[in-house]
């Protein structure tokens, strides 16, 4: 059993049922009706989301808890996720598949944060878009949820020297409020990106 399995092996969904704020103000920039792979998707919550709004979803995380509340969530909902259990720091995902990606606080440690980019990044097809929301090294000083410690959180700069070859729609860093089940509660400092791949 992974430590997200750990985590998430309780009753409730711990980040909760609902919809990321920044994927739900800003999904429409993929394509309607578009393929999107949600990578280290958690619980299902983002995914679901999509699918209700007509979109085929693969979703892909570590823990198979996470992966089975999240196909629990499709049930009740009514709609159809394909969930897949992948080491998103060592497994290589489909190249050129899918219309959009989109990535929600998928902490990760330093060394492996190149590989995991490239992963989302090259499993989208030339002109389609990128959605990430993740924390910044500064969500340390918030203490509202994300990692325990910076080694797992993201620099600004890293983030735009990994998408450097892209159409950079939006791109922010800077305080957010969440409030997301119960290990996102509140004011917390983050990282978003909108890119639309401009090469292999």
């Amino acid at each position: 059993m992974t430590d997200w399995d750990q985590r998430f092996n309780e009753s409730g969904f711990i980040y909760g049922t609902e919809v990321n704020e920044f994927i739900k103000n800003h999904y429409d920039y993929i394509e309607e009706g578009g393929h999107i792979g949600c990578f280290a998707e958690g619980e299902g919550r983002n995914a679901v989301f999509l699918a209700e709004e007509g979109h085929p979803v693969t979703a892909y995380d570590n823990s198979e808890v996470g992966m089975e509340k999240m196909k629990r969530l499709a049930d009740e909902r009514e709609v159809y996720v394909e969930g897949l259990h992948k080491d998103l720091t060592k497994d290589r995902v489909g190249e050129n598949v899918y219309d959009g990606a989109i990535m929600v606080f998928g902490h990760v440690p330093k060394e492996d944060q190149p590989f995991l980019m490239a992963n989302v990044r090259g499993s989208v097809k030339t002109g389609g878009t990128i959605l990430m929301e993740v924390y910044s090294e500064e969500q340390i000083n918030y203490k509202t949820g994300g990692p325990p410690t910076t080694e797992a959180m993201y620099r600004p700069e890293d983030i735009l020297e990994w998408f450097r070859d892209d159409k950079i729609l939006h791109f922010y860093y800077g305080e957010a409020n969440r409030v997301e089940g119960t290990r996102h509660t509140g004011l917390g400092h983050v990282i978003e990106l909108i890119a639309v791949k401009e090469s292999v």
